[in-house]
């Protein structure tokens, strides 16, 4: 039986985490589903290194390019969105595969984690929360919620302002801190039967890979993809443009930063953001970590490794 078996290739950013989940879907024949936060947008391509239609090589992907930048996604959204494309690709007798580095989303698939569950109806806090942002800056709530839940602002950037104010929503409603609830949720029997592959290589080298990757964004084009957006009306106040890369340069275009400043924010916000990703990962449940260095020179070798763990 195929209809409850997935595949997750997962990991920091830059890891090379498209080329693997392309040749191991063509090696078994299925779809891959993205579980990213920010790809799901279109006309943001650049920053976000969103994969190409010459890059899929016929793999048919879900969840690219499936919303405009000036709505909203969520964990919710997103939850409800792959699991109709896995009822979708199960139907069809394939095994999908997941793949990307937001975690917290991979984890939501997984177990049906219920992230709404008491906090939900409060416009008025969440509207207060976001004026306080705006007012007292990333550094004082972030603070803010060291305070209220140390675990999840460890896990959480102060620049994600979404995720910070919903933090904070949920321990002001219910006095209960949203990483216990989730690590509650957690011990809920998975919903599928996964195989969850992490790749991974050392930090030195992923660092310098980060660099070289924002380097090519901006000769790509990234500072003329962010000012299209911004023309189109897009400014900080859209979910969409709190990805990193975007927020930055919108600053630069506004005047902030310098456009050196802007490049050395982004380089730096990036390589926390890949440290948190791993933080993430570590603390998941049945996972497989796979050294990708240990087959640059031979990208079968790594899929045939993979595929000793895939028994179903």
């Amino acid at each position: 039986m195929l209809n409850n078996k997935i595949i997750i290739i997962a990991g920091p950013t830059a890891v090379g985490k498209t080329a693997v989940s392309i040749k191991l879907a063509k090696r078994i024949g299925t779809e891959i589903i993205s579980a990213d936060s920010m790809q799901v947008y279109r006309g943001m391509d650049i920053g976000t290194a969103k994969i190409t239609q010459k890059e899929m090589e016929g793999v048919k992907h879900h969840l690219i390019d499936v919303l405009s930048p000036f709505e909203d996604f969520n964990i919710t959204i997103f939850k409800d969105m792959a699991e109709n494309a896995v009822k979708n690709i199960h139907s069809a007798g394939k095994i999908p595969i997941i793949t990307g580095g937001t975690g917290f989303y991979i984890q939501s698939l997984i177990y049906g984690i219920n992230f709404e569950k008491k906090a939900s109806g409060s416009d008025d806090l969440r509207n207060k929360l976001d004026r306080e942002y705006d007012l007292y800056g990333a550094d004082y709530m972030h603070k803010k919620l060291a305070a209220l839940d140390p675990e999840s602002s460890c896990l959480i950037h102060k620049n994600n302002k979404k995720r910070i104010i919903r933090a904070l929503e949920y321990v002001m409603l219910t006095g209960e801190k949203i990483s216990e609830h989730n690590r509650i949720q957690k011990e809920n029997k998975p919903l599928y039967d996964f195989k969850y592959f992490v790749l991974n290589m050392d930090r030195n080298t992923l660092y310098k890979r980060i660099d070289i990757r924002v380097d090519k964004m901006i000769s790509d084009g990234f500072v003329d993809e962010v000012r299209t957006l911004k023309e189109k009306g897009l400014t900080s106040n859209y979910i969409s443009m709190h990805g990193i890369g975007y927020r930055q340069l919108l600053d630069y275009l506004d005047g902030k930063y310098s456009f050196s400043e802007s490049i050395d924010l982004i380089k730096k916000d990036t390589r926390h953001f890949a440290k948190r990703q791993l933080t993430w990962f570590k603390h998941e449940k049945d996972v497989i970590w796979i050294d990708v260095l240990r087959y640059s020179d031979n990208k079968e070798a790594l899929i045939d490794h993979i595929m000793e763990y895939i028994d179903f």
